[in-house]
C-alpha cells in the first residue's frame, strides 16, 4: 500500500527539467523523496551545477538512466515532444514501473505512452493547473489512472501529496476537453490584445482609456503571458483535438460582433449579447457576491488612473461570453480543474455581464462610440490570425507570431510580473472557493 512506501526505497525520476521539471524536483526532493532527473544532454553539467545542493537530487546524463533506475517516471517535456521523447526513452523504462506526463494537452501523451512504454509499464499522468512561479498550494492537480492498479494510484497520490494540490480525477479526454475551454480560448483572448496593441504600437499603460478596473486585468495577464515561452501555449493549442474549434468559435464570436457594431445593428448587437450572458450565467444563483469587486480590481495598475474613465466596449469580454454560449460551455462547470488565469478572466466576465447597467453602457459605447474602433480592428485581425494559425497546426507560424509581440513588450515585463503575481495572489483570495 502507498502508506508503507519508505522515501529511500522508492526513486521519483524526471525527465525534461525546464521550469515546470525544476519545480517538481525542489519539492518532492523538499518532502523527502529521491529523484532521479535529467534534461538534453547538452544541458548535463549545468544542471549538476545548479543543483549541487540537492542531496536528493541526482542529475544524471539521459533519459534512459532515468526510465532503468527510477519507480515513477514523469516526462516534463512539450506536447509537441512527447512522442519523440517516449520513442527514445520509453522502452529503457523500469520493469512494473508507472510512467505519467505533465504535458497540457493529454491526448498525443498518452497515444505515445501506450505506442512506446513496455506492456508491464503502468500509466498515471497528471497535469497541474497553474505555473511554476504560482504557489501549487490549493491549486488544481488533475490525476488520469490510464492503465493502472489502486494501488500504484495511491502510491502517485502520496508522492504528489507534498504539493498540496486540490487532485481531480478524469480520463484524458475529460482533461482536455475542460483545458480547451479553461485555457487554450483563455489564452487566445490575451494574445489576441497583446498582438492588436502591438499593431498598433500601443503600451496600453501609458494610455489612460486602458487603465483601472477590468483593464488592470487584461494588461496584466497578457503581459503575464506573453513573458513565458510560446510552446507552452502553442502546443495546448495545435494538439488539444477540442482547443481548434473552440478556438474558431472565439474568433467568429469576435468578428460576428464587430460587424454588429460596424453596422450600427443596436438592436440584433444587444439581443445577442444579452442572449449569451442569460445563457452562461443565468444557471447560476445571481443573488450572491460578485467573484471581483471595484476596490480590489483597481489596485493593481502599470499606469496612472484617470480622474475620469474612458468607457469602453469590452469587445473581448462580450466575444468570450458568446463564444460560451454558441458551444453551450458553462465555465463554472470547470472551476474544480481551471487555472488562477481562467477564474480571473470568468470573474471579469462575470463583473461585466452581472451588473445590468455596466452592461447597457458598454452596449451604448459599442455602437455609438469610435474612440476603440481601430484597435477592436486590429484585435479582430489578432483573434483570426491565431485562429488560422491553430487551424493549420503551425507551430513555426505561431512562434513568429507569438515572439514578434513578446519583444515588443519585454522591457516591461519584470514589472508586470511584480504587479501581476500580487494582483493574482490578492484577487485570487477575494474570489469565493
Amino acid at each position: 500500500m502507498a502508506d508503507t512506501i519508505a522515501f529511500d526505497s522508492f526513486t521519483v525520476g524526471i525527465i525534461g527539467m525546464g521550469d515546470m521539471g525544476k519545480m517538481y524536483a525542489r519539492r518532492l526532493s523538499d518532502a523527502g523523496w529521491r529523484v532521479k532527473a535529467c534534461d538534453r544532454e547538452e544541458k548535463y553539467e549545468g544542471l549538476c551545477q545548479e543543483f549541487a545542493d540537492r542531496k536528493r537530487i541526482h542529475i544524471l546524463p539521459n533519459g534512459h538512466l532515468v526510465s532503468r533506475s527510477s519507480d515513477y517516471i514523469i516526462y516534463n517535456v512539450e506536447a509537441a515532444s512527447i512522442d519523440k521523447v517516449a520513442a527514445q526513452y520509453g522502452p529503457s523504462t523500469k520493469q512494473g514501473a508507472i510512467v505519467g506526463g505533465q504535458t497540457s494537452c493529454k491526448a498525443p501523451e498518452i497515444a505515445a505512452f501506450e505506442k512506446h512504454l513496455p506492456s508491464d509499464v503502468e500509466i498515471i499522468s497528471c497535469h497541474s493547473l497553474h505555473g511554476p512561479k504560482v504557489d501549487s498550494t490549493g491549486q488544481p492537480l488533475v490525476i488520469i489512472q490510464h492503465r493502472a492498479s489502486h494501488a500504484s494510484l495511491e502510491k502517485v497520490e502520496k508522492v504528489l501529496s507534498c504539493l498540496n494540490s486540490q487532485h481531480v480525477y478524469l480520463s484524458a479526454e475529460e482533461h482536455d476537453h475542460i483545458t480547451a475551454d479553461t485555457q487554450a480560448v483563455t489564452h487566445a483572448a490575451f494574445l489576441s490584445m497583446g498582438k492588436a496593441w502591438h499593431a498598433n504600437e500601443q503600451f496600453p499603460w501609458e494610455i489612460a482609456r486602458y487603465v483601472g478596473g477590468i483593464e488592470n486585468v487584461k494588461i496584466n495577464l497578457t503581459l503575464r503571458i506573453y513573458s513565458q515561452k510560446w510552446h507552452v501555449y502553442a502546443g495546448l493549442a495545435i494538439l488539444n483535438p477540442y482547443a481548434k474549434e473552440q478556438i474558431r468559435q472565439y474568433a467568429q464570436s469576435v468578428t460576428d460582433l464587430y460587424k454588429l457594431m460596424l453596422a450600427g445593428h443596436r438592436g440584433e448587437f444587444s439581443q445577442r449579447i444579452k442572449t449569451a450572458g442569460a445563457r452562461v450565467f443565468g444557471s447560476r444563483n445571481c443573488d450572491g457576491d460578485l467573484l471581483l469587486k471595484d476596490e480590489v480590481l483597481d489596485r493593481f495598475s502599470l499606469g496612472k488612473k484617470p480622474d475620469v474613465p474612458t468607457p469602453n466596449n469590452h469587445l473581448s469580454l462580450l466575444a468570450m461570453v458568446d463564444c460560451w454560449s454558441q458551444l453551450s460551455i458553462v465555465p463554472y462547470d470547470h472551476m474544480i480543474c481551471s487555472t488562477p488565469l481562467f477564474r480571473l478572466w470568468l470573474g471579469v466576465t462575470e463583473y461585466l455581464f452581472r451588473q445590468p447597467a455596466l452592461l447597457d453602457e458598454v452596449i451604448k459605447v459599442a455602437i455609438d462610440d469610435n474612440t476603440f474602433r481601430s484597435d477592436d480592428l486590429e484585435f479582430t485581425f489578432a483573434a483570426r490570425g491565431w485562429s488560422e494559425a491553430v487551424a493549420f497546426g503551425d507551430f513555426e507560424g505561431y512562434r513568429d507570431r507569438f515572439e514578434s509581440t513578446q519583444r515588443f513588450f519585454e522591457p516591461r515585463f519584470a514589472d508586470a510580473t511584480k504587479v501581476g503575481n500580487e494582483m493574482i495572489k490578492t484577487i485570487l483570495e477575494n474570489i469565493k472557493k
